[in-house]
């Protein structure tokens, strides 16, 4: 089994705690965010610069995909 894909995420969540000292809470609003972050608006070297979400055929419109999604959450309130 190969588990490459998780242990990535993981370290990128161990980094970024380093910085963010508020990730003490299991239901962290800022790891939401994160998620986020990586599956839909950072592009990943390993997949040719696109983001999870374009290599399955999300795509989202729009130069800014944070304020995108946010839009998009909103309006789905």
């Amino acid at each position: 089994m190969n588990n490459n894909q998780m242990e990535r995420l993981n370290g990128e969540f161990r980094d970024r705690e380093k910085i963010v000292r508020g990730i003490k809470k299991d239901d962290s609003v800022i790891i939401d965010g994160y998620q986020l972050y990586h599956n839909y608006v950072r592009p990943h070297m390993a997949l040719d610069g696109k983001t999870p979400a374009d290599k399955v055929g999300i795509d989202i419109k729009g130069n800014n995909k944070w304020l995108t999604l946010i839009q998009n959450a909103s309006r789905n309130n």
